[in-house]
């Protein structure tokens, strides 16, 4: 079963229970599930409301504690310690870990030392949780999304008043394509934020499916320029073809004018702002001049970033730009036991169904620099470790 989650205004943590109960999920069975776990004192109801006139389930979590200061040690024995299915726990500690990475970033500290202060509560605990147990009630293999609302402004949280989007907010949302609607409200959260980034395989539009059932679930606010819910959409795929569609911008321009030297800067400066990939060919030019063309592919949000960078860092005085379409193969990030501790590698998947998994390369360069090695040895190693998984 595939689901795909439309955010066209935003995910939260409720939102996303409110968006599975509405898709059938009992409330009193994820209570039950929930209550197992080693917390006290929350509750979990459902009530039925309206949106712009659309039916929508709105969650709501009650607990009596005062947000406690937890951090990724206590919700990982939190978690562990709780009589929940393996795969459960798997996507609940992933969902944490990709929050304590974003936040370990922010904060310059170390990922089991972050602590976290509204995302530590028992209601950040009880939607990710929550929400894992979802995706196994209903038997979901592939998650993908729409590409994320923000909204702009303030809010409050333990630190004082921050920027909306908040900071882990953007962190965890790196990679994933994202665009501002100008609403002066916080439409994604970090925990909501956490969960779509971890679950989704890819970002586009709706997947070709067969659509079996529609869930949406509703914010906390009401909003005047749309209504804020959340709407997951479920269905089967009309095949088992594991190719994915997605639509991107072709951005070119040629040079034969610019110090080669510069070439390096230019591209890792084109990935900062948003680049899926870069690439140089050597071209002929007018008079049989030699040059380069660059070609980068990108999102259509990041389209006008790209085009900037290249006519203020390169020479060109002109740049040309299209829409594609492309075939990509599944993939996602999965965590592995290797020589070097737990490390993320990438899992790509065939059309026959055969998985490939590839180290990747920031994470070799990482652990070559760390410990004084050569990066092909870091990455031989990690391929023996990855051989002794087996197939699949």
């Amino acid at each position: 079963m595939i689901a795909y989650f439309d955010c066209f205004s935003g995910i939260s943590g409720d939102m996303t229970l409110g968006a599975f109960v509405d898709l059938g999920v009992p409330v009193d069975w994820i209570r039950e599930k929930l209550s197992a776990m080693p917390l006290t004192g929350f509750d979990i109801t459902a009530a039925t409301i309206h949106r712009m006139g659309i039916h929508a389930t709105q969650v709501t979590v009650s607990d009596g504690e005062d947000h406690p200061s937890r951090n990724f040690a206590d919700i990982r024995q939190i978690i562990e310690d709780a009589p929940l299915p393996e795969p459960v726990v798997e996507t609940s500690l992933a969902v944490f870990g990709r929050i304590a990475e974003a936040e370990a970033g922010i904060h310059n500290q170390e990922i089991e030392k972050v602590h976290f202060h509204e995302v530590g509560g028992i209601d950040a605990i009880v939607d990710i949780v929550g929400a894992a147990l979802c995706i196994d009630y209903l038997g979901i293999e592939r998650v993908t999304a729409s590409p994320i609302a923000l909204g702009k402004g303030f809010t409050t949280c333990r630190h004082g008043v921050i920027p909306v989007p908040a900071p882990a907010t953007l962190a965890i949302l790196k990679g994933v394509p994202t665009y501002g609607t100008g609403i002066p409200k916080e439409l994604t959260t970090p925990t909501g934020s956490g969960i779509v980034a971890t679950l989704a395989g890819d970002f586009g539009e709706l997947p070709t499916m067969v659509i079996d059932r529609i869930g949406y679930g509703a914010g906390q606010r009401e909003l005047e320029s749309r209504p804020n819910l959340l709407r997951i959409i479920t269905g089967t795929a009309l095949s088992p073809d594991v190719y994915q569609g997605d639509e991107i911008v072709v951005v070119e321009t040629s040079i034969d004018d610019m110090n080669p030297e510069f070439f390096g800067y230019v591209m890792d400066r084109l990935f900062e702002d948003g680049a899926l990939d870069v690439s140089w060919a050597p071209v002929y030019m007018k008079k049989n001049r030699p040059g380069t063309m660059i070609q980068v592919l990108c999102r259509k949000e990041a389209r006008d970033v790209i085009i900037d960078r290249l006519l203020v860092e390169t020479t060109s005085i002109g740049v040309r730009f299209y829409e594609a379409k492309r075939r990509i193969l599944s993939r996602e990030i999965r965590d592995i036991e290797s020589a070097y501790g737990r490390i993320p590698v990438k899992c790509v998947t065939y059309p026959d169904g055969v998985m490939r998994m590839v180290p990747e390369y920031e994470v070799c360069k990482e652990l070559a620099l760390a410990r004084h090695l050569p990066i092909r040895v870091v990455y031989d190693t990690i391929c023996r470790d990855i051989g002794k998984l087996g197939p699949g």
